[in-house]
């Protein structure tokens, strides 16, 4: 029997729907990666800052102050002046006195001081907002203990007033590519799959095609053959057909003898 063919290319919507996978496939990688390296690394490392419970010790202002920038439009730029303020807390965690920072960021940005304010061109402003957080925990805070958090390997002598990143941020940078990555693999092998049924499906049509019109060419094959004797019985049981006069032609004469003499 002879092979079969059948074509395997893809048309042109499921070509659509694999480029569509893959394209989602290759969004869900790098955005784990970009992910990763941005979010996923510092919330893991805020993450590992334990709560611990704090109390003001002592709240300073030293008479240095330091620099910030500040935008006022897209190619305005500046530098302005805020003071900075200390607030030395005890830790319950090391029961030592450490520097309270008010997150991850600010502490990186200044470790010298508890409060960066937000830079606003007049340095009037920027004294005021650090002056409220100075009264905030001089009067309020002072007597109170509150929840602080704590980090004894990467800073033994900071704490912080509150994380910058939390579990929902770990959630978000896991969750969403491999969200992606799983929706462009699942597209990719639902076209892959339904191509391959479809072409097993053709392959099994043509196969049962072409044993019908083995079997009708078989039919009648063994028709013609069973025929032939049938028709050749048929002739000689003719006695007009088999009698020697009807084999002569219709224009032979016969032959005097002397005409055979001359």
């Amino acid at each position: 029997m002879a092979k079969i063919r059948v074509s395997y290319e893809y048309s042109e919507a499921e070509d659509k729907s694999i480029r569509l996978g893959l394209f989602l496939i290759a969004c869900g990688i790098l955005s784990l990666f970009i992910l990763g390296f941005c979010w996923l690394s510092p919330t893991l490392q805020s993450l590992q800052s334990k709560p611990a419970n704090c109390t003001v010790v002592s709240v300073l202002r030293p008479e240095e102050m330091f620099e910030c920038i500040f935008t006022c439009g897209a190619d305005c730029k500046g530098t302005s002046l805020y003071p900075c303020l200390q607030i030395f807390v005890n830790n319950s965690e090391s029961n030592s006195v450490a520097l309270l920072h008010f997150d991850e960021q600010q502490l990186v940005l200044n470790p010298k001081c508890s409060y960066v304010p937000p830079c606003e061109r007049d340095n009037q402003k920027n004294r005021d907002n650090v002056l409220l957080w100075e009264d905030y925990f001089t009067k309020e805070v002072s007597s109170q203990s509150f929840t602080c958090f704590f980090n004894q390997q990467r800073r033994p002598d900071d704490v912080l007033w509150q994380r910058s990143h939390d579990t929902s941020v770990l959630l978000h940078c896991v969750l969403w590519p491999m969200v992606s990555l799983l929706l462009g693999t699942l597209i990719v092998l639902l076209t892959v799959c339904a191509r391959s049924l479809a072409v097993r499906a053709e392959a099994l049509q043509k196969r049962k095609c072409s044993y019908e019109v083995c079997q009708d060419l078989s039919i009648t094959t063994s028709d013609c053959r069973s025929n032939k004797p049938r028709d050749f019985l048929a002739m000689n049981s003719d006695p007009e057909l088999s009698s020697p006069s009807r084999t002569l032609p219709l224009f032979a004469v016969p032959v005097r003898r002397r005409d055979r003499e001359h």
